[in-house]
């Protein structure tokens, strides 16, 4: 089940985009008549799109993307009637993935909703990827980890084991329990999952 959130203190727009945004099977479809409203519930607010209008009286739509910065489970495409180059550029450095004037015309809004979906599955993956890997990574003890990260540095097991001043015998034991709690068969496969869990910088 998807979701696309309506925020938009413009009842006749909200009742447009609903019912063109009706075509979508399995789409949840809710629409907020201010930013306050949406920001009252945003708690409760799963994994979804929203079509978020710039101005509108009390919490401004920088207001909601400012709110929503670090949920990487919410895009917004800002659909406003009194846009401008400038207004698009700050929205966009603010979060928003798009930007649409109103009237917007219809089929490229459904174009750019499509392309949204397919952004926010992918961002869907990557976070069930990184709890994963962050959980996986949570079962090493200490040693374990530290022999992990002597792997990611590129250290061999007798230089591990001279930094942590034990034998390389020792580092070997730690380095398969480590990858059996990792669940990997491979070095390579190991560095994926600390990449994956943010031990590795991009």
């Amino acid at each position: 089940m998807r979701s696309i959130y309506i925020v938009d203190d413009d009842q006749s727009v909200r009742s447009e985009l609903y019912s063109l945004l009706s075509v979508y099977p399995n789409t949840l479809l809710r629409s907020f008549a201010s930013g306050d409203d949406f920001l009252a519930e945003l708690g409760d607010v799963q994994s979804a799109l929203i079509l978020l209008d710039m101005n509108m009286p009390g919490a401004s739509g920088f207001d909601v993307l400012a709110a929503i910065r670090d949920r990487k489970d919410l895009l917004s495409i800002v659909i406003t009637g009194q846009g401008d180059t400038r207004m698009a550029v700050q929205a966009m450095k603010a979060g928003a993935i798009d930007f649409l004037e109103k009237p917007c015309e219809p089929k490229a809004l459904l174009q750019t909703i499509d392309q949204a979906f397919e952004n926010l599955e992918e961002t869907e993956q990557v976070i069930a990827r990184t709890g994963e890997a962050r959980e996986k990574v949570s079962r090493l003890s200490a040693r374990e980890r530290d022999v992990l990260e002597g792997l990611i540095d590129g250290k061999s097991n007798k230089v591990i084991g001279y930094e942590l001043d034990i034998s390389p015998r020792t580092v070997e034991v730690y380095r398969g329990k480590m990858m059996d709690k990792l669940e990997v068969q491979s070095l390579p496969e190991a560095l994926r999952v600390a990449f994956a869990a943010g031990l590795v910088e991009a």
